[in-house]
């Protein structure tokens, strides 16, 4: 086996310079722990970005990757197979009637349609794309402006940038598309202003992610669908990083009780396997035709399978109630971090996603935390972001705090 430093000299020499990678390198997983070279374990509160919802090496996923791929993994979509249609219904079935959870409400796609990707970018890219025809279709060509959130995060292909309310991102690489604005989170009179019959689509993350867990509000997203409606716009969300069960229930608008038109998702979606859909009301998706869409690898027969037993074991392990039960356990717990420590400021976010902002910067705290086997994650400079594995216990929040509030002391000792 190769060394750390054999394996980080390797991708110096011959990868794009694009990830400030930890000094680690991880070998395997099991559950919700992952280990490195020296087989060393790590609790891991990352979950690949809020990818292994199911933790690691889950054994139905394993049995399910096998079986699959001795059979069929990857088939043009120029034909059919067994898994897409059948994950299709799944998925439009899930937004059209959700099912009972804690929190959820009755907030409803209807009858839907579904298209998968390769990524959740690529969602985003088709969501917006689908929003224009559909506008183009009932307001002409000027029908094609939108509008996005400042500070939000919607991925790196030119599509999801130009939508993307972070300077840092977007700076280089303009111009960007041209007829987006932006508003600022829950500015209901900004939004109100910004919004006319020119507008095609309302493009948000209902809980920013990458942005540093911030929620709109109940009344922001109630404003939005009723401008939506009004000037016969799309609302669009982005669900990539906060859906598929990490606020406690499936989609995350079932928490919020607002639906929107066109959602975007991906990160767990096939239990690590790249895959990404977005899923759109019939009265959007009518409004594209054979041809004007498409993808080589999106929605595979490995891919869809998977994705159908991840949801399987969702429902069947009552994984919604852990993260809602546990989630208010963790939100407790930084809650009192927040309150106590000089070094925390605020606790936010619900289930699965949730940040702690700092008063100091948190990536020293997250390489830290590596010495102490714990993985965590930061973001917006200030904010540990967690976003841990649905099999998470209470136990586990335990001995995450326990090292989270060491290294604030820590930090907050240095400072003095």
């Amino acid at each position: 086996m190769k060394t750390f430093e054999q394996i980080a000299d390797l991708e110096r020499r011959y990868l794009l310079g694009t990830y400030a990678r930890y000094p680690l390198v991880l070998t395997r997983g099991k559950g919700v722990f992952l280990y490195d070279l020296d087989d060393r374990r790590y609790l891991d509160f990352v979950s690949g970005i809020g990818v292994n919802a199911l933790g690691h090496a889950h054994p139905r996923i394993v049995k399910t990757i096998r079986e699959q791929a001795a059979k069929l993994i990857h088939v043009s979509n120029l034909y059919y197979h067994e898994y897409q249609g059948a994950l299709a219904e799944k998925l439009c079935t899930l937004v059209s009637r959700p099912p009972a959870a804690a929190g959820s409400s009755e907030a409803s796609m209807g009858a839907c349609r579904a298209f998968f990707s390769n990524s959740g970018t690529e969602a985003i890219e088709g969501s917006i794309k689908l929003a224009r025809l559909a506008g183009h279709r009932v307001g002409g060509e000027a029908k094609c402006r939108l509008l996005a959130l400042e500070g939000s995060y919607h991925g790196r292909t030119f599509g999801a940038l130009s939508l993307t309310g972070q300077d840092k991102h977007r700076k280089g690489f303009e111009p960007l598309l041209q007829e987006v604005t932006f508003v600022k989170r829950n500015d209901l009179e900004g939004l109100r202003a910004a919004v006319d019959d020119d507008t095609c689509a309302i493009v948000l993350e209902p809980i920013f992610g990458e942005g540093g867990i911030y929620e709109c509000s109940v009344e922001f997203l109630g404003e939005c669908r009723a401008l939506a409606d009004r000037h016969r716009a799309a609302l669009i969300f982005d669900e990539i990083q906060c859906g598929l069960g990490r606020t406690g229930t499936i989609l995350a608008f079932q928490a919020f009780g607002v639906a929107p038109d066109i959602v975007a998702i991906a990160k767990p979606i096939a239990a690590g396997l790249p895959l990404g859909a977005f899923i759109a009301k019939e009265e959007f998706a009518n409004a594209i035709s054979p041809g004007q869409h498409g993808t080589t690898f999106g929605g595979g027969p490995l891919a869809c399978r998977v994705a159908l037993e991840f949801l399987a074991i969702v429902e069947e392990e009552k994984l919604l109630d852990n993260v809602n039960k546990v989630g208010r356990y963790l939100n407790q717990e930084l809650t009192a971090i927040a309150e106590k420590s000089p070094a925390a400021k605020e606790a936010r976010g619900r289930g699965f996603i949730q940040g702690l902002n700092l008063e100091v910067p948190a990536r020293p705290i997250v390489d830290d935390a590596l010495a102490e086997g714990v993985l965590f994650n930061s973001t917006q400079d200030t904010v540990i972001r967690f976003l841990p594995p649905f099999l998470l216990e209470e136990k586990h929040v335990d001995k995450g705090m326990r090292v989270l509030k060491k290294l604030l002391k820590k930090k907050r000792k240095e400072a003095a």
